[in-house]
């Protein structure tokens, strides 16, 4: 029997480096809104950046099942996006004097259990509404390294997925040869 030879793909609600780009979308959004001036020319660049952090993840997954170099393409973009969200929130929080969180202290150890728990979204997003601007982009910071390592993880799959599997002409080929067997 032929299956065919474009997989399943655009499965991205299903990433965790989607669901957290997700959440670090809307903590970006409010924390732009709330605590940067208006006009000031850093809330696009932290909003698209976050958006596109988010929105390659969506293309990648979609273009996924007819070209694996689309999706590892776009996933860079992705993760390219977040680094550059990720150094906005450290400039802000060096250049007020405030406080970034080690890796391992209690408030980052608090930040990736929460995360890690179900239906989270709600939570941080009360907490991007209500928490001072320190403490919002700490957890931004936070949430962006687990989103880094997921796609890290994620494209270290893809390419084992593709030197074991191939492409889609690989693919293609093998549907061919087995349809002429039969």
């Amino acid at each position: 029997m032929i299956n065919g030879f474009i997989p399943a793909h655009g499965n991205y609600k299903d990433l965790l480096s989607y669901q957290k780009s997700e959440i670090i979308y809307d903590i970006t959004f409010s924390f732009c809104s709330r605590f940067l001036n208006k006009g000031d020319r850093t809330i696009d660049q932290m909003v698209q950046a976050a958006r596109s952090g988010k929105q390659n993840i969506i293309e990648g997954a979609v273009a996924s099942g007819t070209s694996k170099e689309t999706e590892i393409k776009l996933l860079n973009v992705a993760r390219a996006s977040q680094e550059e969200l990720l150094e906005d929130y450290r400039d802000f929080l060096r250049t007020r004097g405030y406080l970034l969180w080690e890796k391992d202290s209690k408030e980052a150890l608090y930040v990736r259990k929460l995360s890690s728990s179900k239906d989270n979204s709600t939570k941080f997003k009360d907490f991007a509404e209500t928490r001072p601007a320190e403490i919002v982009a700490n957890i931004a910071v936070c949430l962006i390294h687990q989103a880094n390592y997921l796609m890290d993880r994620y494209l270290k799959r893809l390419e084992q997925d593709f030197m074991k599997e191939g492409g889609l002409r690989e693919r293609m080929s093998n549907a061919r040869i087995q349809v002429r067997g039969h």
